[in-house]
């Protein structure tokens, strides 16, 4: 039946399967943690670290931000179409198609979140928010100097609930992160396309009579 053909097929499997391996992947690298860490070791910030309440509550801020860096970027990748490892390059969805893959999304990442309408909504509005911010950055991009900061929502949010008293550090620290997040992203979708898409049958080897 076609209901059946269209749930089955490889972008409505990459819809369901991608906000899981995103948010397992990016709790299981310890990304946000080991960013943490290497900037309290880095810079003496060792008062980021001495009440455990604070510190975990941080930890879990900087996890969310870095969730919507990864979705953001999972989106942008998927629905624009990007290089694949054989240098080919996907195909961009059609509006209805992004805009029907992202709803599927976005509620397979509510589910697997466990949150609920409000938690939701907030993450979905700070996500565009996110997009909104990294598309007008893009409109203006110019060449980065060295050791400055990416112009990105992630960079500024992060480096001020990390170290608001030593922002420009804090905004270096969080660049040389957004890289990694990037990088992840990357490759989860990539991995994750290998796991929807059905694997392709070989062609039959023919025997020679002669």
């Amino acid at each position: 039946m076609p209901s059946n053909s269209k749930s089955k097929s490889p972008a409505n499997d990459l819809a369901a399967l991608l906000p899981q391996r995103l948010s397992e992947t990016l709790l299981r690298e310890r990304t946000i943690p080991r960013f943490v860490d290497s900037y309290v070791v880095e810079h003496g910030r060792h008062s980021l670290q001495v009440h455990a309440v604070l510190y975990r509550d941080l930890l879990n801020l900087l996890q969310r931000e870095a969730l919507l860096t990864v979705t953001a970027y999972a989106l942008e990748i998927v629905t624009r179409g990007q290089h694949t490892e054989d240098d080919r390059k996907a195909k961009p969805m059609t509006r209805q198609e992004a805009s029907a893959f992202r709803q599927k999304f976005l509620s397979g990442l509510t589910r697997h979140q466990r949150w609920n309408v409000s938690d939701a909504l907030d993450f979905q509005s700070d996500l565009k928010m996110y997009e909104d911010l990294i598309a007008r950055a893009a409109s203006s991009r110019r060449p980065r100097k060295p050791f400055e900061a990416a112009n990105h929502p992630f960079v500024d949010r992060c480096g001020f609930v990390l170290d608001s008293s030593f922002l420009e550090k804090a905004r270096l620290a969080a660049s040389r992160t957004l890289k990694d997040l990037e990088t992840l992203s990357e490759q989860i979708v990539e991995n994750t396309r290998k796991e929807a898409s059905p694997s392709k049958p070989q062609p039959p080897r023919w025997r020679s009579t002669r």
